[in-house]
């Protein structure tokens, strides 16, 4: 324990989008402010509602009311929560925004960032192997999007580790990869409802993957390779999750790729599994 709360690292007077509302509005708002999700509050009283994030948006593309596309119900924690608390909701819901409530008010939102920043200054035990808990889905270099793209959406992950013919890593595909092409036209922004088309880092930081699945990018011979990164940046998987939260800090990452001895692909540590060297929930 380290004695650290919530209150101690949480954002306080965090942004947010009320309710009534239309998703237009929250996708601005996270665009104007680099956000991929936002608490949402009733106008009338202030009263935290739900959450709303990028995925949310685009799994109810034909919703407009933003009432029926944020989640009801959230998770919440209490500012005087510890941080081992907040790491373990992390961690065992693999949600990315926890909303910080005090007598039923919104006093503050807490992330993974802000407790990466904890786990990078620690003397964990813990290696990169041993906090992967989700199967790792991956990708073929020379397969289409028209296969990659529900496949990524079906398995519910924002990043694929992209193999070669001879299973070796050559890249990773994520859902701002695939629209590297799209927020350089202002007509595909309008078209999302975003109104603040100068704002090209913004968009590419909310415009998410399940956008992709229309027939701009299933109906042609693109393929993966013609998306992903090449030679990602990965870790050994006796990496120590301090270290692998440092790299995730500086590199804005949200997963990283992680080889073993002989560099082949032993799987994907995210921000969220990195969370168990607060939380002592690892996967043995």
């Amino acid at each position: 324990m380290n004695g650290k709360t919530v209150a101690d690292v949480m954002t306080t007077a965090p942004i947010v989008v009320e309710v009534p509302g239309s998703r237009s509005d929250a996708i601005n708002i996270m665009v104007r402010n680099g956000l991929t999700g936002l608490p949402v509050i009733r106008a009338s009283d202030g009263k935290l509602m739900g959450v709303v994030s990028r995925r949310d948006v685009f799994r109810k593309f034909d919703e407009d009311q933003l009432s029926l596309v944020m989640k009801k119900g959230c998770i919440t924690i209490a500012p005087e929560a510890s941080v081992e608390e907040a790491a373990r909701i992390f961690s065992e819901k693999r949600i990315h925004r926890l909303p910080v409530v005090e007598d039923g008010k919104l006093v503050g939102i807490i992330t993974p960032t802000d407790l990466l920043r904890l786990v990078k200054d620690m003397k964990s035990p813990l290696l990169a192997e041993d906090v992967i808990r989700t199967t790792c889905v991956t990708a073929y270099e020379n397969e289409p999007l028209s296969y990659t793209v529900p496949a990524m959406r079906i398995s519910d992950v924002p990043a694929l580790p992209v193999l070669d013919a001879h299973g070796k890593l050559v890249g990773i595909l994520t859902d701002r990869d695939l629209f590297s092409d799209q927020v350089k036209n202002p007509e595909d922004l309008k078209a999302l409802g975003i109104a603040d088309v100068g704002n090209m880092a913004g968009a590419r930081n909310v415009l998410p993957l399940f956008y992709a699945a229309t027939d701009k990018y299933l109906s042609d011979d693109r393929t993966v390779s013609d998306f992903m990164v090449r030679d990602p940046y990965t870790v050994f998987k006796k990496t120590n999750i301090s270290e692998v939260a440092k790299i995730m800090l500086a590199n804005d990452f949200g997963q990283i790729p992680v080889h073993g001895n002989k560099d082949e692909l032993v799987g994907m540590v995210y921000d969220v599994d990195v969370l168990c060297a607060l939380s002592g929930n690892s996967n043995e």
